[in-house]
């Protein structure tokens, strides 16, 4: 357990092979897998596997920022929402940053239109590396809006 690095109760992560240079996640132990919000999902057929091609608008009350992604779609998993609904949801793996660690992770897709965070960060993502610290908040490293902004260049999406 001394090895394992301290996080708060929320963290910015980024998911690169997406294009997803920030986003805040809501680091929750209760949750099993990790979850991001993403809209206008669809399974497709690439080279004979199945792929889902989504949207992720990252920034909680900027709908400017959306960014498409596709993934190879690792199964389709029943997941109980936070409301107590038990409800199917599509899963990719994909790799994530959070501070200078980069590790795979199994994320959920699902709409989190009305959740604070755009992404939950789940335990099975946090086993065996982190401790959280549910006082503090992003001890891995903090950005302005502006710096966010900044990530995101618009000239390209």
């Amino acid at each position: 357990m001394e090895n394992l690095k301290i996080i708060g109760s929320d963290e910015w992560c980024a998911f690169e092979t997406l294009g997803i240079p920030a986003i805040k996640a809501r680091v929750d132990s209760g949750a099993k897998t990790s979850s991001i919000h993403a809209s206008n999902i669809l399974v497709f057929q690439k080279n004979g596997v199945d792929w889902v091609r989504f949207e992720v608008d990252p920034i909680q009350d900027d709908s400017s920022i959306l960014i498409k992604c596709e993934a190879k779609l690792l199964r389709t998993k029943f997941v109980k929402s936070s409301m107590g609904y038990s409800e199917e949801r599509l899963m990719i793996r994909t790799l994530l940053k959070l501070g200078d660690d980069t590790f795979r992770v199994r994320l959920t897709l699902a709409s989190r239109d009305t959740m604070n965070y755009r992404m939950l960060l789940g335990r099975e993502a946090l086993n065996g590396r982190y401790l959280i610290n549910p006082a503090k908040h992003c001890l891995l490293g903090r950005f302005s809006p502006d710096e966010v902004l900044c990530k995101y260049d618009k000239t390209t999406l």
